[in-house]
């Protein structure tokens, strides 16, 4: 609902100050264009493109020229800890370089929100770990706001704010720290 693709039936939901309810597809899809990048569970990247050529896609879609968009794509995987793999197809990446790949994707069109959907669930612990330090990281560099949908507890100490959800409604908004101290809590008393 935030990245402007599912309606909802009830309530009301405005993103970057607009109502999405009063919006039609056409400006949906602009306020996607601009605001919004996505990093996938199964990544999504396009198999028969380098990776700088499915970072640059987000670019290409707003019209930017192919020499100025590959060069912003070089250069996010560069941040990303993948200039040595510009021309490498996803084929020839591990997970975690696909989901580095994806970030940098999200990233390239300077969006204001990244909505992250499971963005650890395809790597080991480690990698996760990496990953969720590297987007927290890039998106307090680049001032953009990440949305993670998830169920790996793992990803809790890397939020600012939690919202808990039950069937598809925010049953209720913690911190953090209350989130931590609750899970604690709950995993004593099954000890």
């Amino acid at each position: 609902v935030i990245a402007a693709i599912l309606d909802y039936s009830s309530g009301q939901c405005s993103v970057l100050g607009q109502d999405l309810k009063t919006m039609t597809t056409g400006q949906k899809n602009n306020l996607r264009a601009k605001n919004i990048g996505f990093v996938f569970q199964s990544f999504n990247l396009l198999p028969s493109l380098t990776a700088a050529e499915n970072v640059a896609v987000p670019l290409f879609i707003q019209g930017v020229s192919r020499k100025i968009a590959l060069a912003k794509a070089e250069e996010l995987l560069d941040q990303v800890g993948l200039g040595e793999r510009h021309n490498s197809l996803p084929s020839q990446l591990s997970g975690g370089q696909q989901q580095r790949v994806a970030i940098a994707r999200a990233l390239v069109h300077d969006p204001k929100i990244i909505v992250c959907d499971e963005p650890t669930s395809a790597l080991d612990h480690d990698t996760g770990q990496k990953i969720m330090e590297m987007m927290r990281r890039l998106a307090r560099e680049h001032g953009v706001t990440l949305v993670i949908v998830t169920h790996d507890n793992r990803i809790y100490r890397y939020a600012d704010r939690i919202a808990v959800m039950d069937d598809g409604r925010i049953m209720r908004l913690m911190t953090a720290k209350d989130y931590q101290e609750e899970t604690d809590e709950k995993d004593l008393a099954h000890e």
